[in-house]
């Protein structure tokens, strides 16, 4: 009886990968997490992703122009967690920002880069994070909101509904937007005002947060 057990259970794991493309498993879905409650999974132990080293190009790579300070016709803040196998990656600061300007100062306090008043040359993009909190500034002259495929531009980080980075099928990948799957293209989510997005790989985490901490925005 071993024998036709193990081809079972081996038709079972098949199974589970291929509907996981679609549906992300076949059994009970992650529970959206509870106002105010905390996701308990582990930060992955290195930046994955760093922020990259010419800001600036990605900006532009991703649609947006380049400026030499923030502007505040469209001022909105949405928040990313991005989790692979559970755990949670590290969403870096100074996304979107050239760190090296001498008019961007970085607060060691809160581990934030900002303070720009007027860069000489262009220096920051209109979509951009200033710290590891995983919040996503929208500080543009333009209303029109942006995309989370131009943050991931951005991030030089691939994203598609197949892949995430070096991450693709058959490995699940799912994408939650205020708790709620995703089932569109990922890259057209829009960065709305306190929209709270989440991109799972692999195996998700417990629990899909459904709100943020909006503080330090």
């Amino acid at each position: 009886m071993r024998t036709p057990l193990v081809l079972l259970g081996a038709a079972v794991v098949v199974a589970v990968v291929v509907v996981g493309l679609s549906s992300f498993g076949s059994g009970a879905a992650p529970t959206p997490s509870a106002p105010g409650s905390a996701v308990a999974s582990a930060v992955l132990p290195a930046l994955v992703w760093p922020a990259p080293t010419d800001p600036m190009e990605r900006t532009v790579e991703a649609g947006l122009e380049p400026a030499p300070q923030e502007y505040l016709v469209n001022h909105v803040h949405a928040h990313l967690d991005v989790f692979i196998d559970g755990k949670r990656v590290l969403v870096p600061a100074a996304i979107g920002i050239n760190a090296e300007d001498p008019e961007v100062d970085y607060f060691e306090d809160v581990g934030s880069y900002g303070g720009i008043e007027m860069c000489d040359q262009p220096c920051i993009s209109p979509l951009h994070t200033h710290d590891e909190s995983g919040i996503i500034h929208t500080e543009s002259q333009d209303p029109e909101p942006h995309t989370l495929g131009q943050f991931f531009a951005e991030w030089g980080v691939e994203l598609s509904e197949t892949c995430v980075g070096e991450h693709c099928a058959p490995t699940p990948i799912a994408v939650f937007v205020g708790g709620e799957r995703y089932e569109g293209d990922p890259r057209t989510v829009e960065l709305t005002d306190r929209e709270v997005i989440v991109v799972v790989v692999g195996t998700p985490p417990s629990e899909i947060p459904s709100t943020a901490d909006f503080s330090r925005a």
